[in-house]
């Protein structure tokens, strides 16, 4: 990038910029003539010059030009108008210059303003671009949160002045001399007043702010540490509380934050003493007008038309001047801000754009050559050698395992390979070609390096695992007219900003890559490698818990519904026909809620959102009909009583509040003291907040759960006729904001799993979840549900990081992302440390025999955390202390006693 900011600017709006220039200087002409008709107003019509008699006339609007060989050329002849009637013309006349000159504004400002918007989108797209080249080891120095900053705020105001840098000097340098040109014809003495004042302000206003741009400097600096503390301390937040640190953070950033208030006070200190001084500079002129002007229109040297042109274009002189002294400050400081973020995104070993060049068919045959390794040395931040001078050569399709410890050099060789390191010395080389040097679309697609330190992006499950497939856009996206209309626009801004017009909603997924033909065959591949690395149980779980719109997967909800019988079937023949109990709409079910039995239904939205229903006047009047109030609340008491007297000694993290629906720990000696207030008083006696916080512990009881023996057959039926009347009589605003429960309707407001269920897993199976689980599981592929309930878990939101998933289940999703695509090279870098040695070994064993089965053949390098793996591998080097110390196969080094060896030392 350009060092210097107009440079940049000047190299890429450069006719943008001329035809902005011309444009001010035509504005130029109507901005004079705006001086000199309240002028010729003044001094004719309203004075009298020229309509000595009462039916003078003078000619209004009459253009003549002098031309050489041909004499005066008349090009308008004008009118004769009278002294009222010049007025008009001539108020008229003004009025069309304000309008004009208003347009030319309007027109110029807002073509800058998109000129500047358009050049900060070439800006931050250039930043973002030299972030994608940066070599490996600059992101072990940067922090995020501040690189992210630079991009999106401290660049804001270069994009702001892009469409001043040029023309605001023009357009106000223009309007400054056009006032003091226009105030010189009047008068040379004023017009040298107002020279010298204007010199003034000139020179020693941009002189003062010289300190502002020093003080703005440190307060971008500051601003943007702070920037990357915060970020710090977001991603370090368990580490703080794990340490009790969190205080010594809040003494950091109260430090950091006066630090800044320190700056921005002494900024807003200088910064209004500047404006005093011009403000008061700009003030003394017109004095001096009055002095000098009355002065010299008493000795008739001056006309009063004259003074007052004068006085009404000094008016607008000082605006003018201000904003390009201003233009001035912003300028130098926006240039402080450009060269500090280009000398942060200019580094050295930047990767060549040529090797980033998109491209959608993957060359033939430039990595069908054998990996070779040539004296490849590698070293840390710090100059340790990790390995040095290793010499190694991998044939096609050969399986190579790699043994050591962690810091013997078996991980660096391996992030070497798959370029996530760079070598110190030596190369790496496919033929002859360096792999450093081959596009990434090659290399990144033959290639695959999977690591124990997964990342992946905010959003479903399902575009995080087709990640590694979207390289270039395959078939472009589908539009009606007003869509094309829309991608025109944009492919044609995106050319005049400088930004690919590359179309994000295009389809970017190699399929053929994934062994697929389109999107409607994808779900067999991608259920293939999940079920290698041990994951598939994990997205059906993730799916059951999902909820469907019926509206939207009108199909599956049908088939959900009709699970139902197949599930009460399927349990049946298990002899676990009591395993679930059912919802009946006119019978209570024990094993669900006093709650859930009472509503028989969801609230949905937010209108009833954490528990409003309890305060809703219907819901309350529905229970109060029945005497159900009372009788809740006397239920709510003696589980109040029973919790405090079974609990109120134990410890809080005892394993038995983890059986309390109704009751935490810490809402122990809250309803103790409550039990003590409402001791000997009636429900008549309590207030209206300690009913409703006696009533909501009856609202999650649960009989075979909690086992107090509270739920009586009389009151159990009162429920359910109180459920039947709640639903029977519901309001027309209310029916929005609740879903019943139905046996012939899905419900959306639940997850999959309890639609299936239709009902609660009973409590005298101890293992009843894991058991309904498998069950559920077992029978959605005969039903024909099986792929579009994984779809669903596949559309599952993972969160920041992916910070939704367990640590074992985000290295098992990238090995699958890995599995999913067709490459020449695998390299494994203890891609599942997380898993125990067991389960690292049978997902190991699947994932070769998946490679091996799509008959691709190729090539693997995997860093063992032990050897229990190695004898499925045709070659083991073994590596120590940064060198390779065995190379053969399995039965060589078997006979060398190797890991044996290994496991004593």
């Amino acid at each position: 990038m350009e060092s210097r900011l107009s440079r940049y600017i000047w190299t890429h709006t450069s006719k943008q910029q001329l035809w902005i220039l011309l444009i001010i200087a035509l504005s130029m002409i109507p901005y004079f003539l705006s001086f000199d008709v309240p002028k010729r107003i003044v001094n004719g019509p309203i004075q009298g010059g020229g309509f000595e008699t009462a039916d003078a006339t003078q000619v209004f609007g009459r253009i003549a030009m002098d031309l050489p060989y041909l004499g005066e050329t008349v090009l308008l002849p004008g009118l004769d108008l009278d002294r009222l009637n010049t007025l008009y013309a001539l108020s008229l006349s003004f009025l069309m210059l304000v309008i004009i000159n208003g347009l030319f504004k309007l027109y110029i400002n807002t073509y800058k303003g998109r000129l500047g918007e358009r050049l900060l989108r070439r800006i931050r797209f250039d930043l973002v671009d030299r972030v994608l080249r940066f070599p490996p080891r600059m992101f072990k120095q940067v922090k995020p949160a501040e690189i992210a900053s630079m991009v999106k705020d401290e660049v804001e105001p270069i994009g702001g002045f892009t469409g001043d840098a040029f023309v605001q000097p023009a357009l106000l340098g223009g309007q400054a001399l056009t006032a003091l040109a226009f105030i010189f014809t009047q008068n040379m003495w004023l017009g040298f007043i107002t020279a010298f004042m204007v010199s003034i302000q000139a020179v020693l206003i941009p002189r003062m702010r010289k300190r502002l741009l020093v003080l703005g400097r440190e307060r971008q600096l500051t601003a943007r540490q702070l920037s990357g503390r915060v970020s710090e301390i977001v991603e370090g937040i368990h580490a703080i509380h794990a340490f009790d640190t969190s205080n010594y953070e809040r003494a950091d950033v109260a430090s950091r934050l006066g630090r800044i208030f320190r700056i921005r006070y002494d900024l807003y200190q200088w910064k209004f003493l500047v404006k005093f001084i011009n403000n008061f500079l700009a003030s003394v002129t017109p004095f001096l007008f009055y002095i000098v002007g009355g002065y010299l229109a008493l000795n008739g040297q001056l006309d009063i038309g004259q003074l007052v042109a004068v006085i009404a274009a000094y008016k607008d002189l000082p605006g003018p001047l201000k904003e390009l002294i201003d233009w001035d400050q912003t300028r130098q400081d926006v240039q402080v801000k450009y060269s500090q973020v280009v000398s942060q995104f200019t580094v050295d070993s930047m990767i060549d754009p040529s090797i980033q060049t998109v491209s959608d068919k993957l060359p033939e045959g430039i990595v069908s050559h054998p990996l070779s390794v040539v004296n490849l040395t590698v070293a840390d931040d710090s100059g340790a050698k990790l390995i040095e001078r290793i010499n190694l050569k991998v044939q096609r399709g050969e399986k190579v395992a790699i043994l050591g410890n962690a810091a013997d050099g078996g991980e660096a060789f391996a992030e070497a390979l798959g370029r996530i390191v760079w070598p110190e010395s030596g190369r790496i080389t496919a033929g002859e070609n360096d792999i450093l040097e081959l596009p990434e679309s090659v290399t990144g697609r033959s290639i695959s390096y999977v690591s124990s330190d997964p990342y992946f992006f905010s959003g479903a499950l399902r575009d995080n695992l087709l990640y590694g497939l979207k390289h270039a856009p395959i078939r472009p996206a589908e539009y009606d007219e007003k869509g094309m209309q829309d991608r025109n626009w944009h492919v044609a801004e995106a050319k005049l900003s400088g930004n690919p017009d590359y179309d994000v909603a295009s389809d970017w997924i190699d399929y053929e890559s994934a062994n697929a033909t389109g999107p409607e065959d994808l779900i067999g591949p991608i259920g293939s490698v999940l079920e290698a690395v041990q994951l598939s149980s994990d997205i059906l779980e993730l799916a059951l818990r999902s909820k469907v719109d019926p509206e939207r997967n009108k199909s599956l909800a049908e088939g959900l519904i009709g699970m139902r019988g197949a599930l009460r079937t399927a349990l049946e023949k298990e002899g676990l026909a009591n395993l679930v109990v059912a919802f009946e709409p006119d019978s209570y079910n024990a094993e669900a809620t006093v709650g859930e039995n009472l509503l028989f239904g969801n609230t949905v939205g937010a209108v009833f959102a954490d528990g409003a229903i309890g305060k809703n006047p219907y819901f309350r009047k529905v229970i109060a009909s029945h005497q159900l109030h009372v009788s809740l609340f006397k239920m709510g008491y003696e589980i109040a009583e029973n919790a405090i007297e079974l609990f109120s000694d134990l410890p809080p993290d005892h394993p038995f509040f983890q059986q309390l629906t109704f009751m935490s720990s810490d809402d122990i000696p809250v309803y103790q003291a409550l039990l003590n207030k409402l001791k000997g008083k009636s429900f008549e006696d309590a207030s209206e907040d300690e009913k409703t916080r006696i009533i909501r512990l009856s609202f999650a009881y649960v009989e075979p759960r909690h086992r107090f023996g509270l739920l009586t057959d009389e009151l159990m039926q009162t429920i359910v006729a109180a459920r039947q009347d709640f639903h029977a009589n519901m309001p027309e605003d209310m029916r929005e904001s609740f879903e019943r429960y139905d046996p012939e309707r899905y419900i959306a407001s639940a997850s999959i799993m309890d639609n299936v269920l239709f009902g609660r897993l009973s409590n005298r199976f101890a293992d009843g979840a894991e058991q309904i689980k498998m069950i559920v599981m077992q029978i959605l592929r005969p039903l024909g549900l099986y792929d579009d309930v994984f779809s669903i878990g596949l559309d599952f939101d993972i969160g920041t990081s992916g910070k939704r998933l367990t640590i074992a289940q985000r290295q098992k999703l990238n090995l699958a992302r890995v599995l999913l695509r067709r490459s020449d090279y695998y390299v494994f870098n203890r891609p599942l440390a997380s898993l125990d040695q067991r389960t690292q070994e049978q997902i190991g064993r699947s994932v070769l025999k998946k490679l091996e089965s799509d008959g691709n053949n190729p090539t693997v390098i995997w860093v063992l955390a032990q050897s229990g793996l190695a004898s499925e591998f045709d070659r083991i080097i073994l590596f120590n202390r940064g060198a390779v110390v065995e190379d053969g196969s399995y039965d060589s080094l078997l006979q060398k006693d190797v890991f044996n060896k290994m496991m004593s030392g």
